[in-house]
């Protein structure tokens, strides 16, 4: 078997010069990828601007004029570069309400009006306002119009007419049925089937990629209807293409006003939902939501004034932009323009589409507007009654009607959820424990105060507010209760998890006294009270190892034991080993964000990591300076089940200020310069043969303090106790590379090692900067420090050397 050369001395260099900035691109070559993907979105764009005007009841022109304005006017100068404006399903059901009533060029005068409120409302700043309507309102707001749409357009695929409302449409489609025309529901049912069965077609058909599943489907329908000669109706382009707006007389006033609002938030209300979603697509600057309203107020004003359906932002068509590579608002652009000459240029081709294909693709994009996606995640939210609220009025009542209804029942449904709160009674250690869940308003009062009532008098009871609601009615409950109680010869604690409502509110009040621990608004309220609690008066104070356990048996493991139960199922599976200080006050899960299954954890007294020796056991070079064998392997037994057993990719070694085994190492060598040994001394009572053995690992250590500059924390340098705390965590990180299965790990890129100090009084943690030789606060940093963390993230390794955290 030949091998391949090593690589050259040159190449080696090569490798580590920086690398040459990569040549300009013409503008031709920036232009490139807006081009092909303004083509696709083109594609798209003609099917469904057609198809949405003849839904809709509008002259079909108004479609292609609407895709034009909202390529070119929005595309230019909206606040969301990629995102493509154009008739959007959404306003479907709107403008057809419109247009029996007003009439086409009135209703191009309401687009107009709704265009001039748009600029109003996006120059006033208003359009994140929009976002605060509840996501289960705006999904059930386009599903509803869904439903709608595919009602309508159904009829049309049976060779029928669509009616006004979607109740009339229901109640008709029994004789639609029998009565259906055999071309048009063929017609349909080839576009339909193309579009379910487009996305499981290659991407390649051949040399060419496969088309835009609207464009396939209209396309081969078309051929399809005109291949078997089908006697179906078909698109009729009306000559004048521009059809001016007629300002409204003899209409109410009232209604006109309502008409103009409705467009106006239904186009902003999808325009900023789906600028926000398709953000999520790409990863350049965010959408500007304000300057994207005004932008489509802009749009609306032109199409209206052309004769133009109205325009909005829509999800479809932006996504299919973005995934085919559009860099700049180029691409809209661009698809404006090829749909401006397409309609010059090709009317007669768009004259032979079947009016059944188009309905067809209305129909199945309306369909889709039901998206089980969304009900799934407004379900999980327990937000679906205001989800089938809105659903129901949009299709019974209208757009606005539905909306407004959806807000009444997201309203009752708050609440309701206010007025739910559980109360658990139960006896502990003899003692009464009372536990209330949820928020506790004005409406929880009434069963609030028949469970304390039925509390047997003179008892020591425990009053547990998890809660994270507390209103003047609720609280003059409890804190009356809880009065009278006491006066009654009982004992009363109060004890909150979540925030101190109860004890700011007593604050001042009369018989407040003691009401229990310091409540604390943090998540590990268990232990912050277990170390401020007092004796209980009465009775023994309980243990707390037990009292905690009893804690997370009551709280958390009913949430957390499905993990843990995989986790059992699968055994451990850590992605890094953390080797730190058996210090009661550093708690590693803490301090790290992490959890069960996480961390491979080893403590010890001052996080040592004993040298490996070649005999005598990990260690047998400070034991003999230390006096004795002090063979050391349960570290190195760790380390070495760790890499080649559990397969961790890092190694962290975190010291922390204040550690009493530095303290001691230090007071050894003040007590004696000349013996670098500990003995006995700070903190290190007679007799401690087995803590002065091992406290000879800490040797190289305090050497490595006497000998190099000290380490410094930000640039500053520490005093001398916290300098060998660093010194100690650059010694053992040197120590893991003399372990032969850390070395080769770490040669071989598969693992990497870093180093960490926590800053105890000040809950700081730092993280040792290769580059600068400090240690830095691992927040978010900026400017050179970022470059460097982002280069080391992305470079492999360098063999032999430990690394700096990426933060």
């Amino acid at each position: 078997m030949t091998l391949p050369a090593p690589p050259s001395p040159t190449a080696d260099h090569a490798d580590l010069r920086p690398s040459a900035p990569p040549p300009r691109r013409s503008r031709l070559g920036k232009l490139r990828p807006d081009l092909g993907a303004s083509f696709v979105v083109f594609l798209i764009a003609i099917p469904m601007s057609l198809g949405i005007a003849l839904a809709a009841g509008a002259p079909l022109t108004s479609g292609i004029v609407a895709a034009v304005v909202g390529g070119i006017v929005v595309g230019t100068l909206g606040g969301a570069p990629l995102q493509i404006s154009g008739p959007a399903a959404g306003l479907t059901v709107v403008v057809a309400g419109l247009i029996p009533t007003y009439g086409w060029r009135v209703t191009c005068a309401i687009t107009v009006l709704a265009g001039v409120l748009q600029i109003l409302l996006g120059l006033s700043r208003v359009a994140r306002a929009a976002l605060a309507l509840s996501p289960a309102i705006v999904h059930g707001m386009l599903a509803g119009i869904g439903i709608v749409i595919a009602l309508a357009q159904f009829h049309v695929v049976l060779g029928g007419s669509p009616d006004g409302t979607a109740r009339a449409n229901l109640h008709q489609l029994p004789g639609q049925l029998a009565s259906l025309h055999s071309p048009e529901l063929a017609v349909g049912a080839v576009t339909a089937a193309v579009l379910a069965a487009w996305p499981w077609v290659p991407e390649r058909l051949g040399p060419v990629r496969k088309p835009p599943a609207p464009l396939a489907a209209v396309a081969l329908a078309t051929a399809f209807a005109a291949g078997f000669r089908l006697d179906v109706s078909r698109v009729e382009l009306p000559h004048a293409a521009v059809t001016l707006p007629a300002l409204p007389t003899g209409f109410g006033t009232t209604g006109l006003i309502t008409a103009v609002v409705t467009v106006a938030v239904v186009s902003g209300v999808e325009t900023l939902l789906s600028a926000v979603a398709t953000d999520r697509l790409h990863d350049r600057k965010r959408a500007d939501l304000d300057r994207e309203l005004t932008a489509q107020g802009a749009g609306n004003v032109v199409s209206g004034m052309l004769g133009g359906f109205p325009v909005s932002g829509g999800a479809i068509r932006t996504t299919a932009n973005i995934r085919a590579g559009a860099e700049s608002r180029a691409s809209t652009v661009l698809h404006g323009v090829w749909v401006l000459v397409f309609a010059g240029l090709l009317a007669g081709v768009v004259e032979r589409i079947p009016l059944a294909a188009l309905a067809a693709l209305v129909m199945v994009v309306g369909l889709q507007m039901v998206n089980r996606a969304h009900i799934r995640h407004v379900h999980r939210h327990r937000e679906f009654p205001a989800y089938v609220a809105t659903v129901v009025g949009v299709v019974a009542a209208g757009v606005l009607e539905g909306v407004a209804l959806g807000v009444l029942v997201a309203a009752a449904t708050a609440l309701f959820r206010l007025s739910r709160s559980t109360v658990r009674t139960s006896v502990r250690d003899g003692v009464l424990h009372v536990e209330v869940h949820g928020s506790l308003t004005f409406l929880s009062v009434p069963r609030l105060s028949r469970a304390l009532d039925k509390l047997p008098p003179g008892e020591h009871v425990v009053l547990d507010l998890t809660v994270d609601h507390l209103d003047h009615a609720a609280f003059d409950t409890v804190h009356n209760w809880r009065t009278g109680y006491i006066a009654r010869g009982g004992q009363v604690e109060i004890e909150e998890i979540h925030d101190d409502h109860y004890v700011r509110a007593a604050e001042g009040q009369p018989g407040a006294g003691r009401v229990g621990p310091t409540p604390s608004p943090r998540w590990f309220a268990p232990w912050w009270h277990w170390q401020r609690l007092q004796p209980r008066r009465g009775r023994p104070p309980a243990h707390p190892l037990v009292a905690g356990t009893r804690e997370f048996q009551l709280r958390t493991a009913p949430l957390v034991q499905p993990f843990l139960e995989r986790l059992a199922i699968e055994g451990q599976n850590p992605a890094q080993l953390f080797i730190t200080c058996a210090d009661s006050r550093i708690v590693p899960n803490l301090i790290t964000a992490s959890g069960p299954g996480d961390l491979f954890t080893v403590r010890n007294v001052g996080n040592f990591v004993p040298p490996r020796t070649t005999g005598g056991g990990a260690g047998a070079c400070c034991a003999d300076a230390a006096g004795g064998d002090g063979a050391d392997d349960s570290v190195g037994a760790a380390i070495e089940y760790a890499v080649s057993v559990l397969g961790v990719r890092s190694i962290t070694v975190c010291g922390h200020s204040g550690c009493g085994a530095m303290a001691a190492l230090l007071d050894s060598r003040d007590a004696d310069p000349a013996d670098a040994e500990p003995a006995d001394g700070h903190g290190l009572p007679e007799p401690t043969p087995h803590l002065r053995r091992w406290l000879a690992h800490g040797v190289p250590s305090l050497a490595r303090f006497a000998e190099r500059p000290a380490p410094t924390l930000s640039g500053r340098v520490p005093p001398p106790a916290e300098q060998l705390c660093l010194a100690n965590v650059l010694q053992q990180l040197d120590n893991l590379l003399g372990h032969p299965v850390v070395h080769r790990a770490v040669e071989d890129g598969q693992l990497r090692l870093f180093g960490l100090y926590f800053d105890l009084a000040g809950a700081q943690m730092y993280v040792h900067d290769t580059a600068t030789g400090r240690f830095e606060p691992v927040d978010a940093p900026t400017g050179e420090a970022a470059d460097r963390d982002a280069a080391a993230e992305a470079a492999p390794p360098e063999p032999g050397h430990p690394e700096t955290v990426p933060v």
